[in-house]
């Protein structure tokens, strides 16, 4: 599944989102000769439907057509091009120069955007369900982690300064429920996905009406037909020439989504692989630095967040592309659309590859992990001293400050490097705490100060991820191996 695309050294300028990043499968969905090929079989399911409706269509037509389909002769196509400048038109001519008996009834009563529209919504559909399927393997593997950690007690963060604990499976249950935001995002795009159908030049049905001799009941039938005809339940009841520009900006917002939660999730893996609590998997003859020999950068988790600011930024242009089409349609979005959009899928297949790969392969070590928590355990115990001895009838204002300026001595001598007093050690001889002196037994146990953590991934593994990813049991289980 994670096969990025292999091509040779060119003299002129690759995508290395296809060269370098993406999987196969993403790159030959928003291929030029699958978009083709998609075109085609638009004109042959429109001939079928007007047929089944009654228009002189006849069946060897049809049959000519399917015939030829996959073959297409894209000099001449490049032939026809450059002499009518226009793409449709020039697929038009050669699909008729190969099929002369049907070249009658090729496109009957469409538009460019008949094509044009309806391919991008069929690419759309299927690169989402791509990465519906890469959404879910990550959710699964985020699952496992989260499991397997739920009671490793590690240091919980506010503004990057140690704050509580929490566990590291719990941390990671943060970071799968962002997946499974995203994963329900792209189900719910998916499942409310229309097709542009059979509306006409403008969107008024005008041309098809004519066909079918002012039956506007055969007309809607039409357009009903076809759309279920190429895997669509159902089609916008209205359009200009163009579906609405606002879909691809949903769709742009959902797979920019991702983007977003890998970046954070990476950003968190990089400050945590920092200082050692965990580590990207490192291959055993991978260099980290032409420089310096002993460097294990974390290159994947940093080529996600690289991958992700581009995705990102690709939906600004579905904001400038929706705001600005005119009436029911300008050419103006035709050439950035053919670029942001394929980028924005690709981009977005490559980071979850990634992420697939890293979560299957994330190293953690415990022992770091338990050094870092007891280094900052005492600090973290005073809230609980100040509860016991404020329980003990203590003033707690007057108590929070001795706490307070014990810890910010104690803090300010470990980074200096100075000898002092440990900070419980200190509290303890303070005779403001000589209440609760005898309650202290066990004060430097981390599990006592992580909560409800490990119920909390537990509850949210059984409550909310289980339920969606029993509906994808058989993709769960794949090869993550990226090539670079």
């Amino acid at each position: 599944m994670s096969d990025s695309v292999t091509n040779s050294a060119s003299s002129v300028y690759q995508n290395p989102l296809i060269e370098r990043y993406a999987s196969r499968e993403m790159a030959q969905i928003f291929s030029s000769d699958h978009r083709y090929r998609t075109w085609r079989s638009l004109w042959i399911g429109l001939a079928e439907v007007e047929a089944e409706l009654g228009l002189d269509i006849r069946p060897e037509q049809i049959e000519a057509l399917k015939a030829v389909a996959d073959t297409i002769p894209y000099d001449r196509v490049a032939e026809f091009e450059k002499d009518l400048r226009h793409d449709v038109m020039a697929h038009i001519h050669a699909f008729g120069e190969q099929a002369p008996s049907a070249r009658g009834i090729i496109h009957l009563g469409a538009t460019s955007c008949f094509v044009t529209d309806n391919a991008d919504l069929i690419l759309t559909k299927e690169g989402l369900g791509l990465v519906q399927k890469k959404l879910a393997s990550l959710l699964a593997a985020l699952k496992d982690l989260a499991l397997e950690h739920r009671e490793l007690p590690t240091l919980a963060y506010t503004h990057f300064q140690p704050a509580q604990l929490t566990t590291l499976g719990k941390r990671i249950a943060l970071w799968a429920q962002d997946v499974l935001m995203d994963l329900e995002e792209i189900e719910r795009i998916l499942s409310k996905l229309r097709f542009r159908g059979t509306k006409g030049a403008t969107g008024t049905q005008a041309s098809f009406l004519k066909l079918f001799d002012n039956d506007s009941d055969k007309v809607r039938e039409l357009d009903q037909k076809f759309a279920q005809k190429m895997g669509f339940k159902d089609s916008f009841r209205v359009t200009g020439q163009t579906y609405t520009r606002k879909l691809d900006n949903l769709i742009m917002n959902a797979l920019s989504g991702v983007g977003l939660t890998l970046h954070k999730i990476t950003n968190d893996l990089r400050l945590l692989q920092g200082v050692g609590e965990i580590e990207e998997p490192f291959g055993k003859s991978q260099v980290g630095s032409s420089a310096m020999p002993y460097k294990r950068n974390p290159i994947r988790m940093e080529r996600i967040s690289s991958l992700a600011k581009l995705l990102m930024s690709e939906t600004q242009n579905s904001f400038w592309v929706g705001a600005t089409q005119w009436f029911e349609r300008t050419l103006d979005d035709s050439a950035n659309r053919r670029i942001s959009m394929p980028h924005a899928f690709l981009a977005c297949d490559s980071i979850l590859i990634l992420a697939n790969n890293i979560f299957r392969g994330l190293v953690v070590y415990p022992k770091v992990i338990e050094r870092r928590v007891m280094e900052e355990l005492p600090f973290i115990a005073v809230e609980n001293i100040l509860l016991l001895a404020t329980k003990a009838g203590g003033d707690r204002q007057a108590l929070h400050e001795c706490l307070r300026s014990h810890s910010m001595e104690v803090a300010q001598a470990r980074r200096l490097n100075q000898e002092t007093e440990g900070l419980l050690e200190r509290v303890l001889a303070d005779p403001n705490f000589a209440s609760v002196k005898g309650q202290l037994e066990g004060l430097l146990e981390p599990h006592r100060y992580y909560g409800r953590a490990p119920e909390q991934v537990v509850e949210f593994i059984e409550e909310e991820v289980n339920p969606v990813l029993e509906r994808y049991s058989v993709e769960v289980d794949s090869d993550w191996e990226i090539r670079v």
